[in-house]
């Protein structure tokens, strides 16, 4: 059976592609067959070794009788509602097709007033299983039933690499909203740096990321830290895995250093990065953030609670096991 994937998929984005990476592994695993809605189908097809179809093409959701839309923070107006307009499209469109459509280990938020209503009214009677308790608790407030998942990228295995002792990996963002944010990143590095502390730079959007390098109020820490910037999150779970310590602005640097068993710390631009990092017990820090305490829990090698992160593994195998054990069931029927 045919199971479609929705999201931000085809954009280059290491996060998202971690997404996709762990929900085709687990519909394999269960002899399922995927198909994804992508901005770019070819470099999907190529990098997932999965059909994918045009996310702009409106007969696609007739490619599957089931969706998940997601993992991803999706649901929200912060950056375009525009976007929260095409992922509630994709829901609406998939209910007219008469496809079943299960809103899969999102985030949700942050919404206006505007997107709240957007929200309630489309979502209403869908399943949603969401990725943290907090966006668990805002969908309640919204009036709408959700479930507690997690991201499905924490069940990605890292490569059998050892770990670099002294090797820190910092991992910005870019974007005029987030400048002091990765101002104090320059200067965790410098002070890290000052420890004996190798300093690694990874980007992990190219093309947004990129930026950075062109930013001349940056251009001092690109000159004298190793750089690196990939959109394979095989690439990234390996060069976590490596990593001594985390420090992200990225949610998915945080996420892929979990799978991995690095210790991490979180720089949080968005409501979704302080979400994971408070389900698991990690410390974070808001923008712009400070460079000294964060350099101390570096050096004192602050690691979340790991107790939590394998709770957190095991929701998002349940996730799985809720939406497809019933499809995997009746697939194998003759």
């Amino acid at each position: 059976m045919v199971v479609g994937v929705a999201g931000y998929y085809g954009f280059k984005n290491a996060g998202d592609e971690a997404i996709l990476e762990a929900i085709l592994q687990e519909l394999r695993a269960r002899g399922l067959e995927g198909v994804v809605l992508s901005g770019n189908p070819r470099l999907t097809q190529e990098q997932h070794h999965v059909r994918a179809v045009h996310r702009l093409n409106p007969f696609a959701l007739l490619k599957a009788p089931l969706w998940l839309l997601g993992g991803g923070g999706l649901l929200q107006d912060k950056t375009s509602a525009l976007s929260l307009e095409y992922y509630l499209g994709l829901v609406r469109l998939a209910r007219f097709y008469r496809r079943k459509v299960v809103v899969f280990n999102q985030s949700l938020g942050p919404l206006s007033a505007w997107g709240e209503g957007r929200v309630r009214q489309v979502l209403r009677g869908v399943p949603l299983i969401l990725r943290d308790q907090a966006s668990v608790e805002y969908a309640r407030s919204l009036g709408l039933s959700a479930e507690l998942g997690a991201d499905p990228a924490l069940l990605l295995a890292p490569p059998p690499v050892p770990k670099e002792k002294d090797w820190v990996l910092l991992i910005p963002r870019f974007g005029e909203a987030y400048r002091e944010g990765v101002k104090t990143l320059e200067k965790l590095a410098v002070r890290l740096a000052y420890e004996k502390k190798e300093v690694m730079v990874l980007l992990m959007q190219p093309g947004l990321d990129d930026l950075l390098l062109e930013d001349k109020e940056f251009d001092t820490l690109f000159r004298y830290f190793r750089t690196e910037k990939t959109s394979d999150p095989r690439r990234v779970l390996y060069l976590v895995a490596q990593a001594e310590y985390v420090v992200s602005m990225r949610l998915h640097g945080l996420i892929l250093a979990a799978a991995a068993g690095t210790p991490f710390a979180g720089l949080a631009y968005d409501p979704k990065v302080a979400g994971f990092a408070k389900d698991a017990d990690a410390y974070y820090q808001d923008l712009p953030g400070d460079p000294y305490h964060l350099a101390m829990a570096v050096l004192s090698r602050r690691p979340p609670d790991w107790g939590r992160v394998e709770a957190m593994k095991e929701r998002a195998r349940k996730s799985f096991d809720r939406v497809l054990e019933g499809v995997a069931v009746r697939s194998s029927r003759p």
